[in-house]
């Protein structure tokens, strides 16, 4: 094992370079400080995020500038219900010349890729995404090509407007680390966007760090120290949702399925993340439970008597957190 002080030194030094990432979003991006610290796990953790909200909250824009500011490419993908498959992951086109087929590669070859209402589109169009996701590469005919480090990508969908939509499958909600719920800015923000957006000079975003200063960030993180007793307490609140009765958790009849192995994971590496963020070299409970609601929200199936009561998955994660003993 690393020495302890070696490794927190070796976390904050690393921190404050990914840190000038972040100053420099925030020169665009007013408050959505929950959205930016969950796309700087996800981009530390190498984990995809889903997000959920209504149109006009900066999705698209915070996203390109975290492209921008990391030196990386950033494609944004309009989903629609006559896409096709071949229009994220490229084709092969017959060149006449050599009586060849050469490749030309899709939008999905990028550091960044924002696919904007993704249930909008049909499940095979979802499902070439979603592979894509998962092997972090594309096959164009008999050559398999990987995609860049990093790819992340972001999905959206829309909570409203949700006729002709093709919901995502869960094992496919599976594939993405996150899942945030975006709010409306408060007054005041939205008072500094109109100051900041609305003038006769925008701010733009400027490279802050390279790709393999994220690189380094992201070699740091599997150097961040998690006690046996923090893994425990993951694998039990993961496990509380799958078995709720062995924790005393009355959730009789409003759910039928509980979180995968995945989640459990995803729980450890966003702690992980989480931690990193704060200049911290070692996990505490309070990691786990900051980004808890995020990994396991998609990852619960609630039943129909849960949808009729109104119960919802943040509820039932809060019982769990409540329910399961902290280390």
């Amino acid at each position: 094992m690393q020495d302890v002080q070696a490794v927190q030194e070796w976390v904050q030094r690393e921190a404050a370079v990914f840190d000038r990432l972040l100053v420099e979003v925030r020169k665009v991006i007013v408050g959505q400080r929950y959205l930016l610290d969950r796309m700087a796990i996800g981009l530390l953790a190498d984990g995809h995020l889903l997000l959920e909200g209504v149109p006009g909250l900066a999705k698209t824009l915070a996203v390109n500038s975290l492209a921008r500011a990391a030196s990386g490419t950033f494609q944004r993908i309009q989903f629609t219900p006559d896409l096709l498959p071949a229009d994220l992951t490229g084709t092969l086109v017959y060149n006449q010349k050599d009586g060849a087929f050469t490749p030309r590669k899709g939008p999905l070859f990028s550091n960044f890729v924002l696919a904007d209402e993704v249930n909008r589109a049909p499940a095979k169009v979802q499902s070439a995404l979603l592979e894509a996701m998962q092997e972090r590469q594309v096959t164009l005919g008999e050559t398999t090509y990987p995609l860049p480090k990093p790819f992340l990508v972001l999905a959206t969908q829309n909570p409203i407007e949700q006729e002709g939509t093709y919901p995502l499958p869960e094992a496919q909600l599976d594939r993405f680390m996150l899942k945030l719920k975006v709010d409306y800015p408060t007054p005041q923000e939205e008072r500094e966007i109109l100051d900041r957006m609305g003038g006769a000079t925008v701010p733009t975003v400027i490279p802050a760090i390279e790709i393999a200063d994220l690189e380094r960030a992201r070699q740091t993180l599997h150097a961040i120290y998690v006690d046996d007793r923090i893994k425990d307490y993951v694998v039990r609140l993961v496990h509380a949702t799958r078995r709720p009765q062995e924790y005393k958790l009355d959730l009789e009849g409003l759910l039928r399925y509980g979180a995968s192995p995945r989640a459990s994971l995803y729980l450890v590496g966003a702690a992980r993340a989480h931690a990193f963020l704060r200049g911290r070299g070692f996990v505490t409970p309070e990691d786990v439970k900051a980004v808890g609601a995020d990994v396991l929200r998609h990852r619960l199936i609630l039943s129909f008597e849960a949808e009729a009561e109104s119960v919802t998955a943040e509820e039932i994660i809060q019982r769990v957190f409540d329910a399961v003993e902290v280390p």
